[in-house]
């Protein structure tokens, strides 16, 4: 039972990170209404998908740089988005390391172990998402309730193009 219970928890944490990170690639709203951003057109820094040329911490930086933009953080929040973007910083330099281990283990482990090894990335992502919502959380109820609703449309808006991505996915296999 909780081998199950973990799984589902795992795969909904990885949806969840995945989500994040595409909504900050996407290109920052201009009016001051919240609109929904276009479709982002790169890696982003929590995927396995490298940017070419550019490390872990760089991308990790632009993707910070890219995400106060578009929720238009304000001085008054920077506090919050302080403690947010280090929770993104430290989840993301982990992660790194746990796919560098998996990278370099993955010749010798067998089918087993393969698993077992994807079962702790899985997990890993479960409590970088446990340490990110509530930092999240925080600088959401810091903001101002037009600010709240680009912040929901941003994340609604890649929610949406991550279940696309999966449905025409699943379409093609």
């Amino acid at each position: 039972m909780r081998t199950i219970r973990s799984r589902h928890l795992a795969s909904a944490a990885i949806v969840a990170l995945l989500a994040l990170p595409a909504a900050a690639l996407a290109q920052p709203a201009q009016s001051a209404a919240p609109s929904v951003p276009p479709a982002a057109a790169s890696s982003s820094p929590m995927t396995s998908h490298p940017v070419p040329g550019k490390t872990i911490e760089e991308r990790v930086e632009n993707h910070i740089k890219e995400l106060r933009t578009q929720l238009r953080i304000t001085p008054a929040e920077q506090p919050q988005w302080e403690q947010f973007a280090q929770v993104m910083r430290d989840n993301a330099r982990d992660m790194d390391q746990a796919f560098m281990q998996r990278a370099q283990q993955y010749p010798t482990m067998n089918a087993v172990q393969n698993m077992q090894s994807y079962e702790q990335i899985a997990e890993a992502h479960a409590q970088h998402l446990q340490k990110l919502v509530p930092a999240f959380d925080n600088l959401y109820n810091a903001m101002p309730v037009q600010q709240q609703k680009l912040a929901d449309q941003l994340f609604r808006a890649n929610a949406e193009k991550h279940a696309e991505h999966k449905t025409a996915a699943g379409r093609k296999g």
